[in-house]
């Protein structure tokens, strides 16, 4: 069964009562599989967000059909066993971390008994066990990012929607979020999540969908997109410039060329977390 059927769908909205009307969505047809994890790219205005609204059921679409396990997604029925963190969750300031997502859970209908066991396990899965007990209001955005993930994983959806969410979040804690969503898809999880860090997405997803001004623009697993077919990438140790002629020619002498000579990089994502760790100590300062 998928997830998630999407056929024809466009949504057209009105800026100002005497104007024009702006298509954010036109002729969106996709589906997401149970159990896969699926990215969804696409610059700022492209329709990400206005297409995961819909999906939730908080926006009617114009025209074509959406349906969440084969319920329409307008039905209060479709909303039921999905989780959602939206891209800037804002929470009362009042209440701590814990007492949050206790009152988030009992609300979603979970039971009393072991929740308190149940909300300090979440909320350790989500970075943030030094700090749940610290007011809501103290929080950095990063912090917010996590406390929603917790909010998210409290009652167990089938399926989690995540609009940008490692949003604010430093190298170390977009790691979290990504070994998060890699346990969501190991416990049989479906996940849909936007995002413009390119890299996590080339990591966690199965596939991918690329939306531009309003449109699916290119779509398929990461390696079809990704690949650069009939091209091979060689590691090896620093050659002299005479070695690096040598092989140009043995090359050229067997059908090839050598296209240029690269010294690989790790990223500064990686050189960040080899070098500070989790020294933050699971959130207790604020950024």
């Amino acid at each position: 069964m998928n997830a998630i059927e999407v056929e024809g769908l466009a949504k057209d909205f009105r800026p100002a009562w005497h104007g024009p009307r702006v298509r954010a969505l036109d002729g969106v047809t996709l589906q997401v599989r149970e159990g896969e994890i699926m990215g969804l790219l696409g610059p700022n205005g492209s329709g990400k967000s206005t297409l995961l609204k819909i999906i939730l059921g908080l926006l009617a679409p114009t025209a074509g059909v959406c349906r969440v396990f084969g319920v329409p997604s307008d039905l209060v029925a479709a909303r039921l066993g999905v989780g959602y963190l939206p891209e800037a969750p804002d929470f009362c300031p009042q209440l701590t971390g814990f007492e949050l997502v206790c009152y988030h859970a009992r609300l979603g209908g979970a039971a009393r008994r072991g929740l308190q066991e149940r909300a300090g396990a979440v909320i350790a899965q989500a970075g943030l066990r030094n700090a749940m007990h610290r007011r809501v209001g103290t929080y950095s955005q990063g912090m917010r990012q996590r406390l929603g993930l917790a909010l998210v994983l409290i009652l167990e959806p089938r399926l989690v929607i995540l609009d940008e969410p490692a949003s604010g979040m430093d190298p170390g804690g977009v790691e979290e979020v990504g070994k998060l969503i890699k346990r969501l898809k190991a416990q049989g999880r479906t996940v849909l999540f936007s995002s413009h860090l390119l890299g996590q997405v080339e990591e966690l997803c199965d596939r991918v969908v690329l939306l531009h001004r309003g449109r699916i623009v290119r779509q398929g697993s990461v390696d079809a997109l990704t690949q650069r077919k009939r091209q091979v990438a060689l590691l090896v140790d620093p050659l002299p410039d005479p070695g690096i002629e040598e092989l140009d020619s043995w090359l050229r002498a067997h059908g090839s060329s050598l296209r240029g000579v690269e010294t690989p990089r790790i990223g500064l994502d990686r050189v960040f977390r080899e070098t500070v760790g989790d020294r933050n100590g699971g959130g207790n300062t604020p950024s």
